[in-house]
């Protein structure tokens, strides 16, 4: 697996420092400054302690079968703002070189949120996974427009296929229930992912078509 995180701290100085720090219990295997500098802190052939509580596709413990990247951000909390275009292409970059040396099929290029949707938001909904996705790094829907946030869904019968649909994609989630804080922070995550124009936690009808399209892409490939 190929995970992509934000460091969420003011600076990229303290950021690394952090993830140089023994006492931190935590660590990843790059680190893309907002410049484009590429910082290699652990070989990709040992673990990396980047991911933590996870699920993925079935699995958990994923530091043991992942790379981790941190992409230079504040973050939600010291002031969220969009990836720079030279930070962006160095981090496609590197994703098609870790991908060349280790075979990651394109469903399991994934953000923190997308494993730990209950604990993590990154790397958000400002991150720009569909170019990414256009340059060969990772999936992304084809013909699934923004409909809008209309027609929310919250009964268990009508949800049961979105559910179905969102483990399918990977994520771990009940498979019956009405909608629950449970299943709108998976909404959200899949949201700043697959589909940023609107983080809501909603099964609404934009959600929906890119769910959807997210679904059938997974089974492409």
């Amino acid at each position: 697996m190929l995970i992509l995180h934000y460091t969420g701290m003011k600076t990229g100085q303290a950021a690394l420092d952090r993830l140089r720090d023994p006492a931190a219990a935590v660590s990843s295997h790059y680190v893309v400054e907002e410049d484009g500098t590429v910082f290699r802190l652990v070989p990709e052939g040992r673990r990396a302690w980047h991911a933590g509580v996870s699920h993925w596709r079935g699995h958990t413990a994923l530091n043991a079968r992942s790379i981790g990247i941190e992409i230079v951000n504040p973050g939600h909390e010291w002031g969220y703002r969009d990836f720079p275009v030279l930070q962006l292409a160095a981090v496609c970059d590197l994703c098609l070189l870790v991908l060349a040396r280790h075979g990651i099929p394109a469903r399991n290029v994934v953000a923190h949120s997308d494993v730990a949707p209950d604990r993590k938001e990154d790397p958000g909904e400002r991150f720009d996974w569909r170019a990414l996705a256009e340059n060969g790094v990772g999936l992304w829907p084809e013909e699934s427009p923004d409909i809008g946030t209309t027609g929310a869904i919250r009964d268990a019968a009508t949800l049961r296929p979105v559910r179905a649909a969102l483990a399918e994609i990977g994520y771990r989630v009940a498979t019956e229930g009405a909608l629950d804080p449970a299943l709108s922070a998976v909404l959200r995550a899949f949201q700043r992912h697959w589909r940023p124009e609107a983080v809501t936690g909603q099964a609404d009808d934009g959600t929906l078509v890119r769910l959807l399209g997210v679904q059938r892409a997974v089974r492409g490939g």
